[in-house]
């Protein structure tokens, strides 16, 4: 179990942090960015658990998505793919998949691209997914730099889908499709 006596360490005041296996980078390291932005999608979800408050079945669905973010940090906080530590398999990616498919098959077909936006907590959702994307970018960039484990690029593609999907269940299916110029 983890336990964290103190928070102010100044360990970090010269720009650099410590990794999982106790390596000390530069603040701006890739891997530091990477679940930094992992850290940044999550406490964005967190806003959006609050704006769906009412629906027990999505805050529960959000509420395993936010410990599964922690999974991939505790993953990405430590260099390899493989080892001791925790990490990430491909069974929550299972279980989005199965999700997605569910709210999709009750929502219209889509005829159009969607802006972001609609309802508070679907644009909650669009901006969690987002910030999701930008995550995935990076871990893909940290990826050809040196060994990831691929289940967590696999598990940012399916969640960022997953908060579409979402978005549009969030709006009851009434989508904001994107009128591109020529038609507007």
């Amino acid at each position: 179990m983890v336990r964290i006596d103190r928070v102010v360490t100044r360990g970090g005041d010269g720009g650099q942090t410590s990794l999982g296996d106790g390596t000390r980078v530069r603040k701006n390291d890739l891997r530091v960015e990477s679940y930094g932005t992992v850290d940044e999608a999550n406490a964005v979800i967190g806003l959006l658990r609050v704006q769906v408050r009412g629906d027990a079945q999505v805050d529960a669905a959000l509420a395993r998505v936010q410990n599964d973010l922690f999974d991939v940090g505790a993953d990405l906080c430590v260099p390899g793919e493989a080892g001791a530590r925790l990490r990430l398999t491909d069974a929550p990616s299972t279980v989005l998949e199965a999700e997605i498919a569910a709210m999709n098959a009750a929502l219209p077909p889509l005829k159009s691209f969607v802006l972001p936006g609609g309802t508070e907590a679907a644009a909650y959702a669009h901006l969690a997914r987002t910030v999701v994307r930008r995550a995935e970018r990076l871990v893909v960039a940290l990826a050809e730099a040196e060994a990831v484990n691929m289940a967590l690029v696999r598990y940012l593609n399916r969640l960022s889908d997953y908060l579409f999907v979402l978005a549009r269940h969030l709006n009851r299916g009434s989508d904001i499709e994107w009128v591109p110029g020529a038609n507007r």
